[in-house]
């Protein structure tokens, strides 16, 4: 059994141990598999590892993982922490209450209210709504109902995917929670957005958070815009280690939704110290392999050490 995470309280009643502490807090423990230690500009890997049935691989030692950044392994002396555990998550659901969207938005709030149902009591998920601009719908609870607001919003308007995805990792970024996730129901047509694609996924890999596209788009008749709208869903998902959904209808809606709440549930997060600690804004690639041959690996795929 890999041990649980460490909590630790401190009492700050001198000011220089709350200096000291806030430039360096380092603990750890001598085991090679529960390793804690605080820093500054670390990476945090939430890694969710399946065999070929799709079945959550547990039971996996640190040494098992190998971390390569711009295609070179990281140094085991850099790795921070090492976890799995159930732990709780914070999640924003993302309805697209755009014009596109009239015919399919009953179906999307159904999905968002499945996956609320899912929640386990110590999750939490917020739910908003965006067309020409963004909104609330309700704030994070553990509830398993939507707000009435939901009941009385209508499809209308342009689409602000991106910037809903950026309000959403803005919120998430307040939260404590381990695991972070954004949901979106969507047919992935961004028409109105001041943010880039490009700015979307950096708001929700720098808070660490993992998109999760249900592409609505997939009811409608195979087209042109229908393969854009799905590779622009597909990229967030793929760039954050989320996952997409391509076929949203019925039990295959089901089965999705039961199934990222359970993944949030069960990730092995790693965290290590980047050797290369210039802040030049450049883009890393990350990759994750385990020593299995029938594992699948998925997590972030890069990020970025913003500049001084």
């Amino acid at each position: 059994m890999i041990p649980k995470p460490l909590h630790f309280r401190f009492i700050f009643n001198s000011p220089l141990l709350l200096l000291f502490l806030f430039c360096s807090l380092q603990v750890t423990k001598a085991q090679d598999d529960d390793v804690v230690r605080v820093s500054t500009n670390l990476v945090v890997l939430n890694v969710t590892v399946t065999n070929n049935d799709g079945d959550y691989v547990k039971g996996l030692k640190l040494k098992d993982f190998k971390i390569f950044e711009d295609g070179k392994e990281v140094t085991p002396s850099t790795i921070a922490s090492f976890s799995f555990q159930e732990s709780p998550y914070a999640a924003v659901v993302l309805l697209d209450s755009s014009g596109s969207m009239e015919s399919r938005f009953s179906l999307a709030r159904s999905a968002a209210i499945r996956f609320l149902d899912g929640l386990r009591d110590e999750d939490v998920a917020a739910v908003y709504r965006f067309d020409s601009k963004v909104e609330r719908v309700q704030q994070f609870s553990g509830g398993r109902d939507l707000a009435p607001m939901a009941y009385t919003i209508r499809a209308k308007g342009m689409t602000t995917l991106n910037d809903a995805i950026v309000e959403a990792s803005n919120v998430l970024a307040t939260r404590t929670e381990a695991r972070k996730a954004i949901v979106v129901l969507s047919d992935g047509m961004d028409t109105s957005s001041k943010a880039s694609s490009k700015k979307a996924v950096e708001s929700a890999l720098s808070i660490g958070a993992s998109i999760y596209a249900v592409d609505m788009s997939a009811l409608e008749t195979p087209g042109v815009a229908n393969r854009q709208s799905a590779a622009s869903l597909k990229e967030f998902a793929e760039k954050t280690g989320g996952r997409f959904v391509a076929t949203p209808g019925g039990p295959a809606l089901r089965d999705a939704f039961t199934g990222i709440a359970q993944e949030l549930g069960q990730q092995y997060t790693i965290s290590y110290r980047p050797e290369n600690q210039t802040r030049d804004g450049k883009w890393r690639t990350l990759e994750v392999r385990v020593a299995r041959e029938d594992a699948s690996v998925r997590t972030r795929k890069g990020y970025r050490l913003g500049k001084n």
